[in-house]
């Protein structure tokens, strides 16, 4: 089996040691897993033809990508050209728009903050909930495009800090600098892990927040499930606030997801699990 891992070379850099380190446990699985650099892959149709084209060069394609770029288009074209992509495009393109994300999982009665949904041209002269609030670019990830609003002053700044056009406003009515994520690969959980940040409202552990293991109970475990059951994911996170009362909120699904926070506070190896489940996948699609 051949692969392809698709890093835009900023992202690459900062990753080298995930990067060889995903490029080892696929060689132990009899896996060729090749770098590729998002800048130097070119897509279009020629003479009616999907191709693939490397520093301008025509390729063969791969039996499977691994997409860690933010485009969902990219994932529409591979699978036009039957690549098994993961994510898919559908999770890619739900999963990278947290309005999305939020409309598809309210369909299973998971709890979450109060949600407006706006737009940076049409956000109100005042917020339809009280402060504080939090103001979330649809886009964003990493905790970035994310601003607390504690009053009506900040609330009018905020439409020049705002850099994309759909807006999502929510409820701060949360244990702040807290949330847990779960990681998931295919139809398995695999873990979670509670992140706590004391000198910022956002809990990412890459804006200073620690991280140790946290236990799912019964009732969070079954919702958790019900998630898992919707979708079809490859690897991914999936982010909960906490409420006051220490209910879990769903929060967002992380499609380019890390595994350096859940190999610091446990002995799980997430790379090797994924690499099995995309030989599996992959194997079972052969039949």
């Amino acid at each position: 089996m051949k692969g392809w891992l698709i890093y835009d070379k900023n992202s690459a850099n900062e990753n080298i040691s995930y990067i060889e380190w995903f490029i080892d446990e696929a060689k132990q699985q009899s896996i060729q897993l090749e770098l590729i650099y998002r800048e130097s892959l070119t897509t279009g149709i020629v003479d009616g033809k999907h191709q693939l084209f490397i520093d301008q060069n025509t390729v063969t394609f791969p039996d499977f990508a691994v997409i860690r770029t933010i485009e969902p288009i990219l994932q529409v074209f591979l699978e036009a050209c039957h690549i098994h992509t993961f994510n898919s495009s559908t999770v890619s393109t739900i999963c990278n728009h947290k309005i999305l994300t939020h409309m598809e999982v309210n369909k299973l009665r998971i709890p979450m903050v109060p949600t407006y949904f706006t737009s940076k041209k049409t956000l109100p002269e005042y917020p339809p909930i009280t402060y504080p609030l939090v103001i979330k670019e649809a886009n964003g990830r990493s905790g970035k495009q994310v601003h607390l609003i504690k009053n009506h002053k900040e609330w009018k700044n905020a439409f020049s800090v705002l850099s994309t056009n759909d807006i999502m406003i929510q409820s701060a009515n949360v244990e702040l600098g807290k949330d847990v994520r779960v990681f998931v690969i295919g139809k398995e959980f695999i873990g979670a892990v509670l992140r706590v940040n004391k000198n910022d409202f956002r809990a990412n552990f890459k804006l200073g927040g620690d991280a140790v293991t946290y236990i799912l109970n019964a009732s969070e475990k079954a919702m958790v499930q019900k998630i898992i059951n919707h979708f079809n994911f490859g690897l991914v996170g999936i982010d909960f606030l906490i409420s006051k009362q220490g209910e879990l909120l769903f929060n967002e699904i992380e499609d380019v997801v890390g595994s350096r926070i859940l190999s610091e506070v446990s002995d799980v190896n997430l790379l090797e699990k994924y690499v099995t489940y995309i030989k599996s996948t992959l194997l079972e699609a052969e039949l």
